[in-house]
């Protein structure tokens, strides 16, 4: 009887051991089970896999990016898409970048085998969400490759109205070298850019003729197409040096000995003649508080008054009679101003040209 007792005891203190090695076991599958999850999600995931190219931007690799699979962008879906076939990719490169902070992956869903990865990122300061495509591109052993279905690249159209150099987030550009066109580009032709997504971009432009704070313009779409219209200001010191150059104009038009000097913007018609050896003395006691404004790719000066003098003798042409005559006459001056491809300024004073400086 004391025996039967013992195993019995035995047999108990075996299905213990049993049960507690299968909830041991079935912990432990769940365990590897999670940690399997979660390295997939970490690492393999299409999560993952847009967050290491976000990774790659915010740490400023961007050529590396550009390997991505799916990133770049060839001439057949540039048809299927709003981005110009010619493009340039000028602004594909680190020195380009602005800062990428703050981006998180915030949702992923799936649909027909196509993941739809929603991100939330600041870029140069500026918040922004995008949503990138992303498909399986085969299997690595029993890992999944992924690649976007659609490129996160985007193109930006700018044109740049006063100025044919400026920086884009501080990299330098010349319309020439980036526009499809080269040297024979027009000034207000658009010029079409690639840029990453997500990106800030800033443009500027800071020269000795014209400036402006800058545009900025978030590209946060793939494959989007976003027009952007810069307008340069003259500079105090272009504005200075239009109106020396007016000034020594008008000064050069003055010593002309005629009622109506050539070229020039003013002059006096009088119906009797000049008194023998009397010649016109001309002098300019108002120079024209000049102003330079856009104008297209160009610039001009408005309408501006200024007064010059004239000290003549006339001789009546029916007595004979001579009058000495003092005094000011009223004119006003326009102008345009054109940039030549060595970089100086043409001035045009109405009809007259001024040398170039």
């Amino acid at each position: 009887m004391m025996q039967g007792r013992g195993v019995s005891r035995r047999r108990s203190a075996l299905r213990t051991d049993l049960t507690i090695l299968g909830v041991v076991g079935v912990l432990l599958i769940a365990a590897l089970g999670a940690g399997g999850m979660s390295l997939y999600q970490q690492v393999y995931s299409p999560s993952a896999f847009v967050q290491r190219y976000l990774d790659l931007l915010a740490s400023g690799r961007a050529a590396d990016a550009l390997q991505v699979p799916g990133v770049s962008v060839d001439l057949s879906i540039k048809k299927d898409t709003d981005i110009h076939a010619t493009a340039s990719e000028a602004l594909l490169r680190t020195a380009a970048l602005a800062q990428l902070t703050d981006y998180t992956v915030t949702s992923e869903t799936q649909k027909g085998g196509v993941y739809r990865v929603s991100t939330a990122y600041r870029a140069g300061g500026v918040r922004g969400t995008s949503t990138y495509r992303v498909v399986q591109d085969g299997w690595v052993g029993v890992v999944p490759n992924w690649r976007f279905e659609r490129s996160p690249i985007a193109e930006v159209e700018l044109t740049v109205r006063g100025a044919d150099v400026f920086k884009v987030n501080g990299f330098e550009l010349d319309r020439r070298q980036v526009s499809d066109k080269g040297a024979g580009a027009s000034p207000l032709d658009p010029l079409h850019l690639l840029v990453f997504t997500p990106g800030a971009y800033s443009v500027t432009v800071d020269t000795p003729i014209a400036a402006t704070p800058g545009v900025r313009v978030l590209a946060d779409k793939a494959l989007a197409h976003t027009p952007v219209d810069v307008q340069a200001q003259p500079t105090p010191k272009f504005t200075e040096l239009v109106q020396q150059r007016v000034g020594e104009f008008l000064t050069a038009c003055a010593t002309q000995q005629v009622l109506l000097p050539t070229a020039c913007p003013f002059g006096l018609e009088v119906s009797n003649r000049l008194a023998d050896g009397s010649l016109p003395k001309w002098s300019i006691t108002q120079q024209p508080v000049v102003t330079v404004v856009p104008d297209g790719a160009n610039w001009k000066i408005p309408p501006t008054d200024a007064v010059a003098h004239i000290v003549v003798s006339i001789k009546s042409v029916f007595d004979g009679s001579v009058r000495k005559v003092s005094e000011d006459v009223p004119f006003q001056i326009d102008g345009t101003i054109s940039i030549q491809p060595d970089g100086t300024a043409s001035i045009r004073v109405g009809s007259p040209n001024i040398d170039p400086e």
